[in-house]
């Protein structure tokens, strides 16, 4: 979307990943910055989850960052290290409760969506994992990769590529249904019946941002969705 988007105005769009604090560093950066539209937040989980996971915040999201459009609803997905011996959801969970405590899960920092979803997993099922937390999705992923950490419970678009060159794993995705980017890969609810977790993705700046820019950007956005080269990147 960036590339599109600075081919379009021609101006660079440059990406900034401002990890720690499990999102909050960033979005405080962003909701601190000069409301011209030229600063733009990449809305996560992580900030429905933080609202609710810190008893104090230096900002409120919802107050102090302008919505402009939703960008996408992504599944998550229980990745392992190829090394790992479980195969399946079920095998995973009776390795898990013969070695309590043992198994490492990583996830993109306290309260993202890959933390709260493997929290889910060990609510639902009674396993314990002991839970790693990295300053970002990039560490933890490439942990993961290198045997460091056993499991992840990880967005799917971040790991899928990981997955089809056979570094990673899937043993399940987190939605209802199966994807069509991985046809063979089960859910979780098949083996636990009721769990599901997924992420959703938009754009914003901070407040106080004009009108016409929201407008102007939200037009944007939308015709980059609409845009099927955009998203392939051809």
């Amino acid at each position: 979307m960036g590339q599109w988007r600075g081919e379009r105005l021609g101006k660079q769009l440059v990406i900034e990943n401002k990890t720690g604090g499990g999102g909050n560093i960033g979005t405080e950066a962003a909701i601190r910055s000069a409301p011209d539209g030229y600063t733009l937040f990449f809305v996560n989980p992580a900030n429905a989850i933080n609202a609710l996971l810190y008893e104090k915040l230096p900002f409120n999201f919802i107050a102090d960052m302008a919505p402009v459009g939703g960008v996408m609803r992504v599944p998550n997905v229980m990745e392992v290290t190829p090394s790992f011996p479980a195969k399946t959801v079920a095998e995973f969970i009776a390795y898990a409760k013969a070695n309590p405590g043992k198994v490492n899960m990583a996830s993109a920092g306290i309260g993202t969506s890959p933390h709260l979803s493997g929290e889910l997993f060990m609510s639902m099922t009674g396993v314990k994992l002991t839970h790693m937390p990295y300053r970002g999705n990039g560490p933890a992923v490439q942990d993961l990769i290198g045997g460091q950490v056993d499991v992840m419970f990880d967005t799917l678009p971040a790991s899928i590529e990981h997955i089809r060159a056979g570094k990673l794993r899937a043993l399940a995705v987190i939605s209802a249904q199966s994807v069509d980017v991985l046809p063979e890969v089960p859910t979780i609810a098949a083996t636990v019946p009721g769990y599901e977790a997924g992420a959703f993705f938009g754009i914003g700046p901070p407040k106080g941002t004009p009108d016409e820019v929201i407008d102007k950007l939200n037009t944007q956005i939308n015709a980059i969705l609409a845009d099927p080269q955009s998203l392939t990147g051809n």
